[in-house]
C-alpha cells in the first residue's frame, strides 16, 4: 500500500553513515568526530533528481517521436544553524586541517532523510542518498539573523521506500 500522509519540516530528521572504502572510512571519523549520526538545526534540505532526457525528432515531425533516457543525477542543498566545520570537513577530508603535499580523498557518505508523522506511528518515508559527495560549502553571517552554513551535493544514487 501506498504512503499518503501528508508531512512538515518537523516531521523529519537525517541521518548520515559511511559507505565501505577509503572515502567511507574519512566520512566515518568525521561523523564520529562531529557526533553527526543524527544531523541537528537543519533548516533546509532539498533533493533533485534529474534524467537527461533526448527527444529524438523525425524531418517533417514539429513532435518528438521517442524519448530516450540519458545520464541520472542527483543533486541538493542542505542549510544548517550549528557551524562546527563537520559539513567543511566532508568537503575537504584531511584538508581541512593541514594542507596536504599531495592528492587526498574526499569522504562520501549516505544521508537518510526520514519522515514520520507522531499521529501515524509506524508509517514512514525513508529517501536514502548513497555516496554523496559535498560540492560547495557556503557561510553565512547576518546582521540580525541566525548564522547558516549550506552546503551543495551530489549523490551516486538515490533509493526510496514507504513502511506502514
Amino acid at each position: 500500500m501506498a504512503n499518503t500522509n501528508v508531512y512538515t519540516g518537523a516531521d523529519g530528521s537525517i541521518s548520515l553513515s559511511s559507505p565501505e572504502g577509503l572515502e567511507g572510512e574519512q566520512a566515518q571519523a568525521v561523523i564520529d568526530a562531529n557526533d553527526l549520526v543524527s544531523v541537528g538545526r537543519v533548516q533546509g534540505v532539498s533533493v533533485e533528481v534529474t534524467s537527461d532526457l533526448k527527444p529524438f525528432h523525425e524531418i517533417g515531425s514539429r513532435y518528438a517521436t521517442e524519448l530516450r533516457p540519458g545520464n541520472v543525477s542527483v543533486t541538493g542543498t542542505i542549510s544548517r544553524a550549528f557551524v562546527n566545520g563537520a559539513l567543511l570537513k566532508m568537503l575537504l577530508g584531511e584538508a581541512a586541517e593541514t594542507r596536504p603535499s599531495a592528492n587526498w580523498n574526499q569522504p562520501a557518505f549516505n544521508m537518510s532523510l526520514l519522515m514520520e508523522n507522531v499521529a501515524r506511528p509506524g508509517v514512514r518515508n525513508t529517501v536514502t542518498l548513497h555516496g554523496v559527495k559535498i560540492n560547495n560549502w557556503n557561510y553565512g553571517i547576518p546582521e540580525d539573523d541566525f548564522v547558516m552554513e549550506s552546503a551543495n551535493f551530489q549523490a551516486l544514487s538515490i533509493t526510496v521506500g514507504d513502511e506502514q
